[in-house]
């Protein structure tokens, strides 16, 4: 098992989470009696990241305050983005504060589980040989709180197709591993699916299957109801 950099995706101003993200970045909620950010990274250092990176806009003093007080002990990167950069611009960004050609990248909103940790060994076992990007997708129904209904790719033979009529739909489970040389230096705020959209069309985007259930806690009905 490599070791690895990770990117927690936590600059985004939580508004599905309506009223609870008020005074509270999402990726500081509590679910499950446990802190969203917390489980994020004691899940992915369990399995070998030894390099983390979060990038911050929305409450991120607070962000910052609660990782400089319960975290001093792990190399946690904080990127502030004054301006947001998007999905894409932000991870383009991080690659400003390292050396590594290739980076994991997951969103905050993901509650990961003792359950998940064989399927994403076995997603990263190929982190530093990752020439674009590789998805790690997910079937509907091992999705919970899901509220995609259509789906987001297809997948064949490893490669990351869009979604076709009579083809199985799977869903994006919001970890990908993303290399340097994907990205034009011109593009400083955009979204991770326009480059997506051309890795497809180049039939560079890889991807693999996740076998369990994870949650998503995308917004605040599924908040309340998982």
């Amino acid at each position: 098992m490599p070791k690895f950099s990770l990117l927690i995706l936590c600059a985004g101003m939580g508004t599905r989470m309506l009223d609870l993200t008020k005074n509270t970045p999402k990726p500081l909620l509590q679910f499950n009696d446990k802190v969203l950010l917390d489980n994020t990274i004691n899940f992915f250092r369990d399995i070998g990241c030894n390099e983390f990176f979060i990038n911050t806009h929305y409450l991120h003093y607070k962000i910052e305050n609660y990782i400089n007080k319960n975290f001093n002990n792990i190399l946690i990167n904080l990127i502030y983005e004054p301006l947001i950069l998007g999905t894409g611009g932000g991870v383009r960004n991080i690659f400003n504060y390292t050396k590594n050609e290739n980076i994991c990248v997951v969103n905050s909103d993901i509650f990961w589980k003792k359950n998940n940790k064989l399927d994403i060994k076995n997603f990263l076992k190929d982190y530093k040989d990752i020439t674009h990007c590789k998805v790690l997708l997910s079937k509907k129904n091992n999705f919970l709180g899901l509220k995609n209904e259509k789906g987001d790719f297809t997948i064949e033979n490893g490669n990351v197709l869009n979604l076709m009529e009579k083809k199985e739909a799977f869903f994006y489970s919001g970890l990908q591993i993303v290399s340097k040389k994907i990205f034009d230096k011109k593009n400083k705020i955009f979204p991770i699916n326009q480059i997506w959209s051309n890795l497809i069309i180049e039939k560079n985007l890889r991807g693999s299957l996740l076998n369990s259930n994870i949650l998503h806690v995308g917004d605040k009905s599924s908040f309340d109801a998982l």
